[in-house]
């Protein structure tokens, strides 16, 4: 899943660059909706993705944030093992003053009008109420409340698949999957980093932790037994295991100098600042990353299981399986040489390629 640097060429050289089947621009005067919704690759299946709510300083900024996002969810749903096709929806607006009932549901309607090509999701700016409002124009979306039949908060599913990543990469490096006397530095405690700590402190791992939030932190950290760190000493610390839960591109030439630590595993999406440049600064300098599309997957996870007959002991049994497809990833790294973000791309493109075979899209 190579970068791509953000230009403000034409429509069509950015759907070339990133190979998508098909882009959806959605307006609707009378609501002020001003949506796109990009499908990737429905190879696997109908493309899955959350509908994201932003202020994007410019259409461009949006298209491009979209066709980044989607085409990563392709590769999350395909080195999963999920029937899935990867798509993702922005919705240009602020969520806290734009967002209303009949804007959303104007949105549920364009996804209907798409018969069941693109389900989606709650993301950023988005939440299960407006999963409601959309589901009164269709039946492709996910993420309702548990009362409506729904899976309910993704977030521990997610932890549980971060945890798992975690205990794989402590295998391949240490031998032993045990956390016991390993240390954790757990970036960010909102829903899923808090969720991380207490697997962790259950296994009796040493967790520090850090968020911007104050508050949070040291609420957290009091909870479960941690340690608080400040975000700007994070990396003068010794420890095992980063795990980036909060904001992308932390993993950079910067950090990536300071880092003593020896794997990093967490849930943050694109944790790498340049996937191709800082992914092989990993590898030469010896830390294992478990690639964050695989591990965060317990969301897409949670959607799935939704969309089949949500059972909360099934969700959690199939996040359980990172644990291999994390071991399987850190096994062709080492035998080919390459980083692991690139193991990981190779891995899920082959599974679409040979799929494909039987069929060519949803």
């Amino acid at each position: 899943m190579s970068s791509i640097r953000f230009e403000e060429s034409s429509v069509f050289n950015q759907l070339a660059s990133f190979e998508h089947q098909q882009v959806v621009f959605c307006h609707d005067e009378d609501t002020g909706l001003k949506a796109i919704i990009a499908i990737h690759n429905t190879v696997l299946g109908p493309a899955l993705g959350g509908t994201r709510m932003w202020s994007y300083e410019t259409e461009a900024e949006a298209l491009y944030d979209v066709l980044r996002l989607s085409k990563a969810m392709t590769y999350k749903a395909a080195i999963t093992g999920l029937n899935l096709g990867g798509g993702k929806a922005v919705i240009i607006g602020d969520s806290r003053n734009d967002k209303t009932e009949v804007l959303m549901r104007r949105f549920g309607r364009f996804i209907e009008n798409l018969n069941g090509s693109f389900i989606t999701t709650q993301d950023v700016g988005t939440s299960p109420k407006d999963m409601e409002f959309i589901r009164m124009e269709t039946k492709y979306v996910t993420g309702v409340p548990e009362v409506l039949g729904g899976a309910g908060d993704l977030s521990p599913v997610t932890a549980k698949g971060v945890y798992m990543g975690i205990k794989a990469s402590v295998k391949e490096l240490f031998g032993t999957d045990s956390l016991a006397g390993r240390s954790v530095a757990v970036q960010g405690t909102g829903h899923v980093g808090e969720h991380l700590v207490n697997l962790l402190r259950i296994e009796n791992a040493k967790v520090y932790v850090s968020d911007i939030s104050q508050e949070r932190m040291i609420k957290v950290a009091k909870k479960y037994g941690a340690e608080v760190v400040n975000n700007n000493s994070l990396f003068d610390i010794d420890f095992d295991v980063y795990a980036p839960c909060a904001l992308g591109a932390t993993v950079n030439p910067e950090t990536i100098n300071k880092m003593k630590c020896a794997i990093i595993a967490g849930s943050a999406n694109n944790q790498l600042a340049d996937e191709k440049r800082d992914g092989q600064l990993l590898l030469d300098k010896g830390i294992l990353f478990a690639p964050d599309y695989l591990i965060n997957a317990g969301g897409l996870i949670n959607c799935y299981s939704e969309l089949e007959g949500y059972s909360k002991k099934r969700t959690m049994q199939m996040a359980e399986k990172i644990y291999d497809a994390t071991l399987q990833v850190l096994k062709k790294s080492k035998q080919e040489s390459i980083p692991t973000n690139i193991a990981a791309d190779k891995i899920a493109e082959k599974r679409i390629q040979d799929i494909k075979k039987i069929k060519s899209s949803f």
